[in-house]
């Protein structure tokens, strides 16, 4: 019997201005801590604290992690296959 995997991880996907401010990261350190929050928030995309607000399109969550200092506002898609990152602060 061939093993069982895990459950898929959602795409990661940068709206605009979040693809500005992932080019202006120029530390190694800043690099190596965002990458650790996308990889959790693409495993649990309902990880985040939604943000109230209006309720007409997808629901912005955010993922903080304290240790690493990384702030992520997001929106997951509907079938919940795609994160779209809005907003990053290493």
């Amino acid at each position: 019997m061939p093993p069982q995997q895990g459950p898929r991880r959602a795409r990661i996907a940068f709206s605009d201005s979040a693809a500005k401010q992932l080019e202006n990261l120029t530390s190694e350190a800043a690099i190596h801590a965002l990458d650790r929050a996308l990889v959790v928030i693409s495993v649990d995309p309902g990880i985040g604290e939604p943000i109230p607000g209006d309720t007409a399109g997808p629901q912005l969550r955010q993922y903080t992690d304290e240790v690493e200092a990384v702030r992520v506002l997001y929106f997951v898609t509907v079938l919940r296959t795609v994160v779209v990152v809005a907003y990053i602060e290493v």
